[in-house]
């Protein structure tokens, strides 16, 4: 990656993605300048504050729904776009207000800094913006440890090996998987108007280090710190036996994907890429609590509830052959790097967790 002459804003930039992102920037570019902005609205991110200074990255508390708080003196050459309210289940039940407000008109203000500043930008979407109806049509079957697909003939855009850039995003996908999906079309936009340089990754489950699992995301730290902790978890939905399946990739494999579209504008800008571990690097829950069991060496009690919740899927896997050939990427960490990664992360931080989960 060439060196940028202004700074790098990372939106989001005390969260899970946008934090390790950030760090890893500067610990491979000592001497680039970065930027990160978040509201810390989401508890846990002001956890990230002190590594962030100690690492001589600038924080600005701003919110992205404000463009007032996207006026820098800075020079920007580059924004990483990782804020966004993740939820899938928001807006359920309630107002999506604050997830429109960040997911989309925040976008927009992102995108009026790039504009503004020539800057290019690389924009974290989301698996979400595919239709969940068509990928829960594919028959499955019950294996020992986790849901199966059991055909070989699907939709357009799917195969065994999973959801492809050309799977269907024209219907019901939840309120953030759509508001991501808009943020997408405008920002082809500013390409075509403004001549904005922009990459847009799609990405799975990513999980790590840094990520203060909630019920409602974050699932695989939720997974580990519940069994450091010996707190009781729940399989929901697909019957209760935790066999529904997700991939996964760690945030230092996003990193090196994004150095290889740095590095080659000319293949990056105006992209579109599904990124995740694929069926290589899969988990159903029921297996991500046998790899808890293993690396914690806790067994807790797990709940079951079979009722599905809104916008849920049995399966879902990344077909991430685009980005392999165009960029020759693959995830170089294991699920069981992975969650390895998280118990010691868990391990070092465990009075500040603690402490967090009781909150």
């Amino acid at each position: 990656m060439k060196k940028y002459d202004g700074a790098i804003l990372v939106t989001g930039g005390a969260g899970f993605v946008g934090s390790n992102l950030a760090m890893t920037f500067k610990a491979r570019y000592p001497e680039q300048e970065i930027i990160v902005l978040d509201n810390l609205k989401r508890r846990g991110s002001e956890f990230n504050l002190g590594r962030l200074a100690d690492a001589g990255i600038r924080f600005v508390h701003g919110d992205i729904r404000n463009p007032e708080d996207l006026s820098f003196e800075s020079k920007i050459d580059l924004l990483l776009e990782c804020s966004a309210e993740p939820s899938v289940l928001a807006g359920f039940g309630g107002s999506p207000e604050y997830l429109i407000n960040t997911n989309l008109t925040g976008t927009i203000n992102c995108l009026e800094v790039c504009r503004k500043h020539k800057a290019d930008v690389v924009f974290l979407s989301t698996s979400r913006v595919y239709a969940y109806d068509p990928l829960n049509a594919v028959p499955v079957t019950e294996g020992a440890t986790r849901l199966v697909w059991s055909t070989e003939d699907g939709p357009q855009g799917w195969s065994p090996r999973g959801v492809a850039e050309d799977f269907p995003i024209y219907g019901a996908k939840s309120m953030y998987g759509a508001t991501k999906l808009c943020s997408e079309f405008v920002l082809e936009e500013y390409r075509a108007m403004y001549g904005v340089r922009g990459v847009v990754n799609r990405c799975g489950v990513i999980a790590g280090p840094w990520q203060f699992g909630k019920v409602d995301q974050g699932v695989f730290s939720l997974w580990m710190q519940a069994h450091y902790f010996k707190r009781k978890l729940k399989y929901i939905g697909f019957g209760g036996s935790g066999k529904q399946v997700r991939d996964l990739f760690h945030p230092a494999d996003l990193f090196d994907l994004i150095e290889l579209q740095l590095a080659d504008w000319n293949k990056a800008d105006g992209g579109i890429f599904n990124v995740g571990g694929g069926l290589e690097v899969s988990l159903s829950l029921l297996e991500t609590t046998m790899l808890c069991e293993q690396i914690t060496g806790n067994r807790i009690e797990v709940l079951r509830d079979p009722e599905n919740r809104p916008a849920d899927m049995a399966i879902y896997l990344t077909d991430t052959a685009k980005v392999r050939e165009t960029f020759g990427w693959t995830p170089k960490k294991s699920a069981r790097d992975i969650l390895t990664d998280l118990f010691d992360w868990v391990r070092e931080h465990e009075k500040e967790l603690e402490l967090l989960g009781k909150m």
